[in-house]
């Protein structure tokens, strides 16, 4: 990784795409600075340091901007929803699902202009609702129908920037724009963690040795968990394909042997991040609708808890069990959708058919297909509960004193981020590589 970096900055491109995205991130994270109009300082840290639920998991993944609430706050998550949301629809309404098939180039710049649109309506859903969630802990300085208006504009506003940002990165940064907003919101939570170990080991009373042994196993856990992911995001099956001689032209050209690079966790962390936002958003919609939600009793206070409990320790363990269930199964079910939408084994059989080759011990054609799909299951399988179980992790240790400030969850984010960014930058590298030899 260390020398596709170093490369990368030597590449004059390469370089400048770098530094863009760079630019970009230090936009960001100013962003997370800066405080929506109309707030009061003093309160909402009185506020926040009373919160908990739903507006922890919102601040991890804006970077510690829910906290502030700075322009930033409600980071890219209505983005998250909304893709989740048309990708669904694609798969129920005949016209969407033809548009993402079929339409090309042109179907997908509408499929997004799609996307922005919902996102930009959940973004004012989403504003509202926090909007009304603090009011009444009087963290603004009016409560008038213009301060409303003005912070319900801001986060909006901020959201589509980020929007506009992960654009911007994707299209002449590095890629993956959208995920490294998040990677990077998440990792500025590092010197908090830092400080919480240094914590363990030097307390009010001095040196702790049963704080360092903590430290240490914390340390050891992470660098464990961290090459599992490493491990299970890297590895493939690969699927043996041979091609028999044929005519290109008047050459008669030779037979080939190569495979199918099928990965274990093909949908990388992106059924994480739909899981996440998919639990935590009925919580969102009731605090539009109900104040003080968290104290009450009754059934939509059962569903904000439950819907909360993957980021809180404060609910029963009943609910904390069901979340965990429902979460397990809805990234399962996620990693099914997402692989099934990257990869179709029907249409890859086809191509090889076409292509005069076939997989040895297989026939073509539909047998093919169902050996693809019978090893895209079992591979699924795997990679959906490796990323459940890494996920669910957190709820585990909040039965323990233990306050990590990265979970599964982030971990499995950063990881798998990162991975993926620095295969992009050997895929920019190796373009230039190929244009510098055509030249």
């Amino acid at each position: 990784m260390l020398k596709t970096i170093k490369n990368a900055l030597k590449t004059p491109d390469v370089r400048k795409r770098l530094l863009y995205t760079l630019v970009l991130i230090v936009v960001f994270r100013l962003g997370c600075y800066i405080t929506v109009p109309g707030v009061n300082s003093i309160a909402l840290n009185e506020a926040m340091q009373n919160s908990s639920g739903i507006a922890g998991l919102i601040d991890m993944i804006s970077g510690g901007a829910f906290s502030r609430f700075s322009l930033f706050a409600m980071s890219i998550s209505p983005y998250i929803t909304a893709s989740i949301v048309i990708q669904l629809l694609g798969m129920i309404i005949p016209s969407l699902e033809k548009l993402t098939k079929e339409g090309g180039e042109e179907g997908r710049k509408k499929i997004n202009r799609y996307t922005k649109i919902l996102t930009v309506v959940l973004a004012l859903v989403e504003g509202i609702g926090i909007y009304l969630s603090y009011k009444s802990a009087g963290i603004f300085v009016n409560n008038d129908l213009i301060t409303a208006v003005l912070i319900v504009f801001s986060l909006v506003a901020g959201t589509s920037i980020l929007m506009w940002l992960g654009e911007q990165i994707t299209s002449k940064g590095i890629g993956n724009g959208i995920s490294l907003l998040i990677f990077i919101g998440i990792i500025s939570r590092l010197p908090s963690g830092i400080s919480m170990l240094w914590r363990l080991i030097i307390t009010d009373s001095g040196f702790s040795t049963i704080g360092l042994l903590t430290a240490i196993g914390i340390v050891i856990g992470a660098i464990i968990l961290v090459s599992g992911v490493v491990f299970v995001q890297q590895a493939e099956r690969r699927v043996p394909v041979q091609y028999s001689k044929k005519v290109v032209g008047r050459k008669m050209v030779g037979a080939q042997n190569t495979h199918i690079p099928l990965k274990l966790a093909m949908a990388g962390v992106m059924p994480v991040i739909f899981a996440s936002s998919f639990m935590t958003f009925p919580a969102m919609i009731i605090q539009i609708f109900v104040s003080n939600i968290a104290t009450q009793t009754g059934f939509l206070a059962g569903l904000y808890k439950f819907s909360i409990a993957t980021s809180t320790s404060n609910v029963p363990i009943g609910y904390s069990i069901a979340n965990a269930l429902v979460y397990l199964l809805l990234i399962v079910g996620f990693t099914f959708f997402y692989t099934y939408a990257t990869f179709n084994p029907a249409e890859v059989s086809n191509n090889i058919k076409k292509n005069g080759g076939f997989i040895p011990g297989i026939r073509a054609g539909k047998p093919t297909t169902e050996y693809l799909s019978s090893i895209i299951s079992k591979l699924t399988w795997f990679g959906g509960l490796f990323l459940a179980i890494i996920a669910i992790i957190p709820m585990l240790l909040r039965f323990t004193n233990l306050n990590v400030a990265f979970g599964g969850t982030s971990i499995l984010i950063v990881v798998g981020v990162a991975l993926e960014t620095v295969q992009q930058l050997e895929s920019f590298l190796a373009m230039r590589h190929y244009k510098g030899f055509l030249e």
